[in-house]
């Protein structure tokens, strides 16, 4: 082969490999970006799904003593009921 003419392909080659390069850089920011904003995104969901658990965990304590007290009402309405038939 004429050294010329492979120095042209070598050339062209390097060009490409080049352009080739500078398209994984771009592709590697864009994964990066998407890759910090989905964790962005999953460390909100995450705090929100706390807070909701949270809530949740208070409001069913509160319904428990609320049951609690109930049932203490009943028995004791019970009792009486029993005390006056008797």
């Amino acid at each position: 082969m004429d050294p010329d003419k492979e120095l042209f392909v070598l050339r062209a080659k390097v060009r490409e490999l080049e352009h080739r390069v500078e398209h994984l850089r771009v592709s590697r920011r864009v994964l990066m970006d998407l890759l910090e904003k989905i964790e962005k995104e999953k460390i909100l969901l995450v705090r929100k799904l706390e807070k909701e658990n949270m809530r949740l965990h208070r409001d069913n304590t509160r319904f428990a003593k609320w049951i609690f007290s109930k049932n203490r009402e009943i028995i004791k309405l019970q009792e009486e009921v029993s005390t006056v038939n008797n």
